[in-house]
């Protein structure tokens, strides 16, 4: 057992654990994620990187803190810690067993994810900076939603663009037209800062064996709670009971349709960042619609 690892169970556990059983799970394209099973009978969820960027794991592990204290939000699991390097390489968290979903789940996910997004703050955005993916997520505090989007959202984005992968003249002419325009597209309207997870896209989901929703792998911030439910669009979406139910429980302007795809527009620039390919075009298909 790596000694980082082995010191990280012991200071939750005790001298005595060990590891019996280590499964290793699919999904991610950034860590490696394990299910350990240990000698005291618990099982647990590792999830390492070799070569993390800093404080990933610090960060993660304090967003699943803060989506945990939601008093009628989805579940999260635990964060049970981090190994006690300077730029920590192993995250535990708590195991919990998924289900397929029943009838019923999309309408509980629904009223669970409003419940979350009624926790508020004064200010858009966290006391602190976290990842979006391996991308830094910048969450600079700021009294108004739309320099909050505008800035530490889409333009963060669009500047890391032309630094790494490169941005077209005229997608970034089109990008900075939008941005210019943002106070007209959105509508914050009697709108207050949510507690976002910020990442719901339909891997960062699943109900429990027992149904409860869950969630995990966070890029948590407080924002504009439309840009959660816009991503659970972005990848295919959840039946139209949840939307349903959930405007049902916390309803949300009119518009909402139409504004989504601003939302997403952050996701497409941060996986053209990350990834490269069709994503930039997909993006400058969103800014065409909205600025020709």
């Amino acid at each position: 057992m790596n000694e980082s690892l082995k010191q990280l169970l012991e200071s939750i556990y005790g001298a005595d654990v060990r590891i019996k059983t280590a499964k290793s799970t699919g999904g991610g394209c950034i860590n490696q994620t394990q299910i350990l099973s240990l000698s005291n009978g618990e099982r647990v969820f590792l999830k390492h990187n070799s070569s993390p960027p800093k404080n990933f794991f610090t960060a993660e592990a304090k967003g699943l803190r803060l989506l945990g204290k939601a008093k009628n939000g989805p579940r999260a699991p635990r964060a049970l810690g981090v190994s006690s390097e300077p730029n920590p390489k192993y995250l535990l968290i708590e195991y919990i067993e998924s289900s397929s979903s029943d009838s019923q789940f999309p309408v509980r996910f629904a009223r669970a994810l409003a419940g979350m997004h009624r926790e508020t703050q004064r200010q858009y955005g966290l006391d602190h900076d976290n990842y979006i993916g391996s991308t830094v997520q910048k969450n600079d505090a700021e009294s108004d939603g739309i320099i909050f989007f505008r800035d530490h959202r889409i333009r963060f984005q669009q500047e890391l663009a032309r630094k790494t992968r490169g941005l077209p003249t005229d997608v970034d002419r089109r990008l900075d037209r939008l941005c210019n325009k943002l106070e007209a597209l959105l509508d914050f309207t009697d709108e207050k800062p949510a507690l976002l997870h910020g990442d719901l896209w339909s891997g960062n989901y699943f109900p429990s064996q027992d149904q409860v929703p869950c969630i995990f792998d966070p890029a948590v911030y407080f924002g504009p709670r439309e840009a959660d439910l816009a991503m659970t669009e972005m990848f295919g979406r959840l039946p139209q009971e949840f939307y349903s139910a959930y405007h049902e429980a916390f309803p949300l302007n009119p518009g909402y349709t139409q504004r989504k795809e601003i939302y997403n527009l952050y996701h497409l620039l941060n996986h053209y960042n990350l990834f490269g390919g069709s994503y930039l075009s997909s993006a400058d298909q969103t800014v065409r619609s909205f600025v020709g």
